[in-house]
């Protein structure tokens, strides 16, 4: 016999999906069976949470407590800054490998960086910063109309400075 059920302990699952798409109810199956949830419903509510990252590869944190799930999307530096390109939503079915060769503006990454702060490893924000033009750079995108490590080189020689 299975252990008996306890409503108070808070379970997390971290699951990658296609944002605003219905993901395979055969993935989420496995993770939530055990949980006593139905995939069906949590992947339509995952679908409902993630609209605005409509055809991006984003995580989402479910936190099951009484089985009930709360989702929660945990946004990636590279969804964040495909995200700040503005590009529009594509169809990952038929476009592979696109390059992303648009421009975005320093204020946009410094503000990418202050939501990526309490998971980057950097000491100081223009730690952070440099991660973030690192994935724009692996992007192909610019900043400021410019490649993305001349930028990091500027930061590095003090031309350009990153208020904490």
């Amino acid at each position: 016999m299975p252990p008996k059920f306890d409503p108070n302990e808070i379970k997390i699952v971290h699951i990658r999906v296609t944002g605003g798409e219905v993901g395979a109810t055969s993935s989420l199956a496995p993770k939530l069976g055990p949980l006593g949830l139905s995939p069906k419903k949590v992947g339509d509510d995952i679908a409902k949470s993630t609209q605005d990252w409509k055809g991006l590869r984003i995580t989402v944190r479910l936190t099951i407590q009484n089985r009930q799930a709360k989702i929660e999307v945990v946004p990636s530096a590279s969804s964040l800054v495909i995200k700040a390109l503005k590009e529009p939503p594509r169809d990952r079915k038929k476009q592979k490998n696109i390059k992303h060769s648009g421009n975005v503006s320093l204020d946009q990454i410094t503000d990418i960086a202050r939501t990526m702060r309490p998971r980057s490893m950097a000491r100081h924000l223009s730690g952070t910063v440099k991660e973030i033009l690192g994935t724009a750079q692996s992007l192909g995108c610019t900043v400021e109309q410019q490649h993305p490590h001349d930028v990091i080189d500027q930061i590095n020689d003090g031309t350009i400075t990153i208020p904490d």
